[in-house]
């Protein structure tokens, strides 16, 4: 695409890195608009980076792939990152302002289906969907008779940590289900919740603890062996935040010693490769990384990265920035 630079009267094209596919309508539509370049099809990336590094302004990654910095360095005159998804603890933010680079992300897009899909997994977990399935689907209600009973989730206490956007669409669901809700964050926020400054304190209390906070260095395994021995062995933890905000060892140790009564997991610390002891507990409900995984909301993702970029390109700013 022939644009003119927001901070210069020069037209130039742009040369754009796509880290990955976005969507492959919307990447379609960037290899339109744009010198568009596929880092995740190029093979000899070296190469590529020695030869087009310096031509490459403007990069189109995920939440799940980032910038690394290494890779900033190979590309002198980046001006902006446009991030498909909301987390960005994959960008170092600091790298970018020291180097002039813009960043934008796909907020509020995704809020609600996340938010249901904790709720599903709340419910799936304490109802043990997974487990009736199989119980209906194998034929074990007719050979071994009625399956063991689930637990209830009206009346529990749901225990969310991180009260943003997500956490607070989580809030708006989990009420009417009739449960009491508290929270944990820096701050308290004004809502009717009630607040805990201590991460232990909200896990004592909670018969179930929500995970909706952001990922990154400052929430790396927070819900660790001390805070899964406060929920107890009664408790359930949801993750929709990051897998890195859980120490997965001490959850998988805590579900072999019944420390905890189950999991709702999303995400994982090490995806797409997730610890395979996750598999084996019947207690535990996986879902790949899937929670703003419908069309409607990845279509609309896929298109406000496009559109940040093509504010970036008209009138030099961003639609939804970080940095």
């Amino acid at each position: 695409m022939v644009f003119v630079c927001p901070n210069e009267s020069l037209i130039m094209t742009r040369s754009v890195l796509a880290i990955t596919d976005i969507r492959p309508a919307y990447t379609a539509q960037l290899a339109q608009r744009y010198d568009l370049h596929r880092f995740d099809q190029i093979d000899d990336k070296a190469a590529f980076l020695d030869r087009m590094g310096d031509k490459i302004t403007a990069v189109v990654t995920s939440a799940r792939f980032g910038l690394s910095v290494d890779l900033m360095d190979r590309l002198p005159n980046l001006e902006v990152i446009t991030s498909f998804g909301v987390g960005y603890d994959q960008i170092d933010l600091e790298a970018c302002r020291a180097r002039g680079i813009r960043v934008s992300i796909t907020p509020d897009i995704l809020t609600d289906d996340v938010a249901d899909t904790a709720i599903m997994l709340m419910h799936a977990t304490l109802r043990k969907l997974v487990a009736g399935d199989d119980w209906a689907r194998s034929g074990k209600w007719a050979s071994v008779g009625p399956m063991a009973l689930t637990r209830s989730v009206r009346g529990k206490k749901l225990g969310i940590v991180g009260l943003g956007r997500i956490g607070q669409a989580i809030a708006s669901r989990a009420a009417p289900s009739g449960l009491e809700i508290g929270y944990f964050g820096r701050n308290p926020k004004p809502v009717d919740y009630r607040f805990f400054d201590r991460l232990t304190d909200l896990a004592t209390w909670a018969d179930i603890l929500m995970l909706s906070c952001p990922g990154g260095p400052a929430t790396e395994g927070i819900i660790n062996a001390d805070v899964l021995a406060a929920l107890g062995e009664n408790g359930f933890v949801i993750n929709v935040a990051r897998g890195s905000v859980i120490d997965e060892p001490a959850l998988i140790k805590a579900l072999e010693t019944g420390r905890i009564a189950g999991a709702g997991l999303d995400v994982f610390y090490n995806e797409p490769n997730m610890d395979r002891a996750f598999a084996a507990f019947e207690n535990v409900v996986l879902y790949p990384h899937h929670a703003s995984g419908t069309v409607e909301t990845r279509d609309a993702m896929a298109q406000l990265v496009v559109d940040n970029l093509d504010a970036w390109d008209t009138r030099g700013e961003l639609i939804t920035p970080v940095a």
